[in-house]
């Protein structure tokens, strides 16, 4: 097995592995998310990491569909500063029928499908927040790079209302533009 599968494995099983405990209540999901419109960049502003993104500088998400109807992801982040190595993760979704579009079913490794649930989404679709039935790994995510204080704390008042803990969440440091990285000498 490579460096790179056991990575993904890794990841898929941090994913899906089980919650202890009571089971949780629901979730809040919009009742219809248009997908279209969700489309597009969001800035990871901030969030409970997986352990692959927890130096995450700069991380932005990028969805889009494709002709059946999945959802191509592009996750791309520099590892611990603005000019360190970028990262990217290529993960494919689709939604559960019958939720409203706010459901998905990410894919990092095949067979496994991790739990991805749109459970904010503000009018505008400029915030939103992503997040799992298990209260483990939730994200924070803008249109833009930054967001002012009292939405970043209003939006803090949502997740800990969803029943997360907010002793693991940070905040992900979003500084642009970006500086390349100078060549080794």
């Amino acid at each position: 097995m490579s460096v790179r599968h056991f990575f993904f494995l890794a990841v898929c099983l941090a994913l899906l592995g089980c919650s202890a405990g009571t089971p949780k209540p629901p979730l809040p999901t919009p009742p219809n998310v248009d997908l279209p419109r969700f489309m597009g960049a969001w800035y990871v502003l901030g969030f409970i990491p997986l352990p692959p993104e927890r130096d995450a500088v700069n991380g932005i998400e990028h969805y889009s569909l494709d002709e059946d109807g999945r959802i191509v992801t592009v996750y791309r982040f520099r590892k611990g500063s603005p000019d360190g190595p970028l990262k990217t993760f290529r993960p494919s979704a689709s939604v559960v029928p019958g939720t409203g579009n706010s459901e998905w079913k990410m894919q990092f490794l095949w067979p496994f499908k991790a739990d991805y649930r749109i459970a904010y989404v503000d009018a505008d679709y400029s915030l939103t927040i992503i997040a799992r039935q298990a209260r483990d790994y939730v994200w924070l995510m803008a249109r833009q790079p930054t967001i002012d204080d009292n939405q970043w704390q209003a939006m803090l008042q949502r997740i800990a209302a969803m029943g997360y803990s907010l002793d693991d969440f940070v905040r992900q440091p979003q500084r642009w533009p970006e500086t390349q990285p100078r060549p080794a000498r």
